[in-house]
């Protein structure tokens, strides 16, 4: 996957398709060359999907800002459920 495909898949989409590839070369149902090529695919949407969390994590500490600056605060000391 390259950066013009990048821009063009959404975070959801770019995980159904690695969640696919996962269940493919899990099944071992492919000759090597095409589990070297679903495996590269795959790494490059574990990067896709790392950043766009990374980029989402970031977000929500500019929205956690208090009066005193910026209060960065873990997800789940806020409620929320851990991933």
């Amino acid at each position: 996957m390259n950066k013009a495909e990048n821009a063009e898949i959404t975070f959801e989409a770019a995980l159904a398709r690695l969640e696919a590839l996962v269940r493919t070369l899990e099944a071992g149902s492919e000759d090597l060359d095409a589990s070297l090529k679903a495996f590269e695919e795959g790494i490059s949407l574990v990067r896709f999907c790392t950043e766009k969390l990374e980029t989402a994590e970031q977000k929500v500490k500019i929205l956690l800002k208090d009066a005193n600056g910026v209060s960065e605060v873990p997800f789940e000391e806020k409620g929320g459920d851990t991933l």
